[in-house]
């Protein structure tokens, strides 16, 4: 049987969720917990990859077991022994043929950015030493419902077949008086893609670049024309939507 796992992680100690050699990932906890648990090897699948030290409201996986689990049960033991920061937050069966990866027909991440010296908000957002202009970053941002090729805002040589993406939602949102955050929502998300992205609009919000060269910026599809990748910690991957029709009853 195949099953669904909702969790969530703060990325910090992390080295991102994919398992690699000689480094703590979340993937390897949660297959070391699994195993431990049901007596047998267990290797999830995940949503997606999250880069080191960013964080996740939101990760699905899957993994595939020969008999029903108690899920009440597995969720509680779950987090009895995984760390502090991951914690489970349901388990569903689905049908045999249901991906946590593919089947996933929407992603949406959050990244936030502060002002004011704050030390309850560095570990989760980035400190700006100036106060950009929002409303020139959401014009900009709207380019980005305009295009499908990422290329500019892509990591460099990595296994991706396409840059293809389809962004359906990108606005920066005031959450505190000195807090925003930068809402995107896309089918699918290149390694690095928010980070250069969020990057390339603060040149936007600095006057750097004006919303007319942002968007000739994904025209030349080169990573050299867009801005810096921010810092990984102020990402959050939020939420991830499937099918209803892939969950057994």
């Amino acid at each position: 049987m195949r099953y669904f796992l909702q969790f969530s992680y703060d990325g910090t100690a992390y080295h991102g969720w994919q398992v690699q050699p000689n480094a703590d990932t979340v993937q390897q906890r949660l297959n070391s917990a699994l195993t431990l648990l049901l007596r047998q090897s267990i290797e999830t699948v995940g949503a997606g990859r999250t880069d080191t030290g960013v964080h996740a409201d939101m990760m699905v996986a899957h993994f595939d077991v020969p008999e029903p689990l108690a899920t009440d049960t597995l969720v509680h033991k779950l987090n009895r022994l995984l760390p502090q920061d991951i914690a489970v937050q349901s388990l569903r069966a689905v049908q045999s043929e249901a991906h946590a990866r593919f089947d996933a027909t929407a992603r949406t991440y959050h990244y936030y950015v502060y002002t004011r010296k704050n030390p309850f908000r560095r570990h989760f957002a980035l400190r700006l030493f100036y106060t950009p202009d929002y409303a020139l970053m959401n014009a900009a941002a709207e380019h980005l419902l305009e295009v499908s090729d990422f290329t500019s805002f892509s990591k460099l040589h990595t296994d991706a077949h396409t840059n293809i993406c389809h962004v359906s939602h990108a606005r920066w949102v005031q959450v505190e008086d000195d807090l925003w955050r930068f809402e995107i929502t896309a089918n699918r998300f290149l390694r690095n893609m928010v980070r250069a992205i969020v990057g390339t609009l603060l040149d936007v919000g600095r006057h750097r670049l004006t919303p007319e060269s942002f968007m000739q910026v994904i025209a030349r599809k080169d990573r050299c024309e867009a801005g810096d990748s921010v810092a990984a910690n102020a990402l959050s991957l939020v939420h991830i939507t499937y099918p209803d029709s892939l969950y057994l009853p």
